[in-house]
Order: C-alpha cells, then sequence, then structure tokens
C-alpha cells in the first residue's frame, strides 16, 4: 500500500500526507489539467477540438454563456471562474466567440487572480473556428508543456476539498455507502481539511435535523430558508417536490417517500458541524463541512461541487451509475452488491458488507477514506479511466 494512504487502524488522518500539485495561491491540487474554457456554446466546439490536439488539456463543454440576464448570468460567470480557479487547473485557456455576455479576457483576468498562468482568444478576431483551434492547439500546448515539469510534492490531508455525492440511490445508499462517505467527511475535517455537500432537494424531510448542526442559528435559519425556496420554486411550477420524488429508480430500490430518501441522503455529511452554507459554484470561506445550494441532478451538482473548489468527489450509488467530471476524479461507491456487479465496470468500492453484517461502518469507511487518498496522489478512478467527463451547469432562469 502507498506510504502516504490511510489504512483501517492505522495512523490517525492527521499524520497523512499525499503527493499533491501546490499552487500560487497555496491551494493543492490533485491533478494538473490545462482547462479550456468556453465562455458560451458558441465556443464549445472550438474548445473541444483544442482540447483534443493538445495533450493533458481538458474542454469545459459549456452550453450556456449567451443571452442569460441578471441571476442567471453571474451564476454561469461564477461557476466558470471557478473550474478556473479550481486547484486541479494548472493554467487555463479560455476561448471566446467575441460577441456574447460573458468575455473571454473578463473571464481569463479573473482567473489568473489566482496566480496560474491565463490565456485567451477570440473565434470572431482568429478567422473562424479551423484558425481558432490551431492557434489554441499552439497556446494550450505551450501551458502544457509548462506545466508538466511540475512535479507532485508530499502535500497535508488538510488542504484536500471534497464533494460527497449521491445518484441512483437505493434502499442500501442511507445503511451503507452514504454512511461510509459521511465516516470519510468527518476523518478529512478531523485531519483540517473541508468537505461540501450538496443537492438541496435531497434534504427536503431531514433539514430540521441538519439545521440542529449548524455552527450558529444564522446558519441554522440560512438552512433552512434554501430549502423552503426550493420547494416554493417547485410549487410555483405546480410540482410538490414531496409527491414527485422519489424517482422511479429511487422506488425500484427500496425508497418510498422523499422525506426517507432525505434522512438517508444526509448521512454523507456525516456528523461535523455545519459551518455555513454556499450557494452554487461558491467557494467555502474555511475548513470544515459546508452545505451547497445544488439541483438532485447529479452532472449540474458535481460541476457546482468543482466549480466550489472539490478537488476529490466521493459519490455513493444503489442503483448504479458511469457519471464523472472533467477536472476531479470522482471515486464510486455502492452498498449494493447487486449494483457492484452489474456496474463493475464503473463502481470503484464495494461497502456490502456493512448490509450483511460482515463488516462496519467504520473499517468501510477508512477503507475509502484510502482509496480517497490514493486517487488523490495520482491512481485513477473508473470514471477516469473510462473517460466519463460529463458537464452541466445549474441554470435557474430562462434565456432571452
Amino acid at each position: 500500500m502507498n506510504k502516504n494512504s490511510a489504512a483501517p487502524g492505522g495512523s490517525p488522518p492527521t499524520a497523512e500526507t499525499f503527493p499533491g500539485y501546490q499552487r500560487p495561491d497555496g491551494r493543492v491540487g490533485v491533478r494538473n489539467y490545462v482547462a479550456v474554457i468556453p465562455t458560451s456554446v458558441c465556443a464549445a466546439v472550438a474548445a473541444a477540438k483544442i482540447a483534443a490536439l493538445a495533450e493533458g488539456c481538458v474542454a469545459l463543454p459549456n452550453q450556456h454563456g449567451c443571452c442569460q440576464v441578471g441571476a442567471d448570468f453571474e451564476q454561469t460567470r461564477r461557476t466558470l471562474i471557478g473550474l478556473g480557479q479550481n486547484p486541479n487547473v494548472g493554467a487555463a485557456l479560455v476561448i471566446g466567440l467575441g460577441c456574447e455576455n460573458i468575455e473571454a479576457a473578463d473571464l481569463a483576468a479573473a482567473i489568473a487572480r489566482s496566480g496560474k498562468k491565463t490565456d485567451c482568444l477570440l473565434i470572431q478576431d482568429c478567422g473562424g473556428t479551423l484558425s481558432a483551434a490551431a492557434e489554441g492547439a499552439r497556446r494550450a500546448a505551450l501551458l502544457a508543456r509548462d506545466l508538466s515539469a511540475l512535479r507532485r510534492e508530499p502535500c497535508p490531508v488538510s488542504s484536500l476539498v471534497l464533494g460527497v455525492e449521491c445518484g441512483g440511490s437505493d434502499f442500501t445508499s442511507g445503511l451503507a455507502s452514504n454512511p461510509a462517505a459521511g465516516f470519510v467527511s468527518d476523518l478529512l475535517i478531523q485531519a483540517g481539511g473541508t468537505s461540501i455537500l450538496a443537492e438541496t432537494t435531497e434534504f427536503i424531510g431531514a433539514e430540521h435535523l441538519m439545521a440542529r448542526r449548524a455552527a450558529t442559528p444564522a446558519v441554522a435559519q440560512k438552512l433552512l430558508d434554501l430549502v423552503r425556496e426550493c420547494e416554493l420554486r417547485s410549487l410555483a411550477q405546480q410540482v410538490d417536490l414531496r409527491g414527485s420524488q422519489p424517482t422511479p429508480g429511487n422506488i425500484a430500490g427500496g425508497i418510498t417517500t422523499i422525506e426517507e430518501k432525505s434522512l438517508g441522503c444526509v448521512y454523507k455529511g456525516g456528523t461535523a458541524p455545519i459551518e455555513n452554507v454556499l450557494a452554487y459554484a461558491e467557494a467555502p470561506a474555511g475548513k470544515g463541512l459546508y452545505i451547497m445550494d445544488s439541483p438532485g441532478q447529479d452532472v449540474d451538482s458535481v460541476t457546482g461541487l468543482v466549480a466550489g473548489g472539490a478537488t476529490v468527489v466521493v459519490f455513493t450509488t444503489g442503483r448504479g451509475t458511469p457519471t464523472g467530471t472533467p477536472l476531479a476524479p470522482v471515486v464510486k461507491i455502492t452498498g449494493n452488491a447487486e449494483t457492484a456487479v452489474k456496474m463493475r465496470d464503473n463502481i470503484d468500492i464495494d461497502v456490502s458488507a456493512v448490509i450483511r453484517g460482515e463488516r462496519s461502518i467504520a473499517a468501510c469507511g477508512r477503507a475509502l477514506f484510502a482509496e480517497m487518498l490514493l486517487t488523490a496522489g495520482g491512481r485513477l478512478t473508473k470514471a477516469e479511466s473510462l473517460g466519463h467527463r460529463e458537464f452541466g451547469i445549474y441554470k435557474i432562469a430562462p434565456t432571452f
């Protein structure tokens, strides 16, 4: 076993390190990508071509960025900046068409405030998409060559930012995989790290229990207001989430009500106090456990976590899902032995031994913590090795 990984019954996590990439702003990455970021859907194809031509580059297939207004525009901009500033990104190349709402130079300047090398170009100034792809590939390759000289070095576990997510939940999720993920969250926070729990829709019915763990009464009220606003948005569309959830897959997996689903989902947050409630794609201001406002749609939620600074994601699933993300490794965990076999191409950790009474949640949590550290140190997850780079930005208003 890697000497930097945690092992069941081994040293306390506070003594652990992992090999990571030190960034100019003091944060630590677990991957070393050049992010090719299109400011709008009009630049997405050019960005994809550039990333395909230059080794070490990853494109973000942004479908928004134009004709958005108000809070919706600000959220897309905040998300793209957060993704560019994520510590797993060593450098960024911003690609704009030249006439969209989000300006490439503005976005590049905001990302550059993190201290990393950032460049930008406009398709309309290059002669079109073919010329932009060629010029972009030249610039991206230069950034990638510079990054390739950077070496991993021992970094404290406290520098990790964990995003916890669930998708395709079933009855085993709340009994095994979610508590194991929560155990990992607690271990990381005990070591001085940061954990972010998302999916507002999956607090419904359990929000009062989460509010009791808030660090202050103001944070508790913020959490309760967040859930209430989510329900009101649903009712405004003549949909009652308490009647339309759980999903068909959840029901087939043995979950009967949204409250039952939420009571299982919140186990992913462990037992630590909740320091604050974040907007979608907002970065935590400190260490500890944070709540992020995000939808129950897995891809959009994970994108928000990574834009908020998550460098590694632990994703629990009962039914099985292949979801990954372009910039952060996603460790997939299930508590369902049948799913572990049926989705073996995509599941990294099987904790169904908890259901069979053969292993404790704590033992599985320590094993998952060790897996997280190995992943942070460079080992590919199954989602990464299979090229799963699903991407979506949470949209909150109509496009005009």
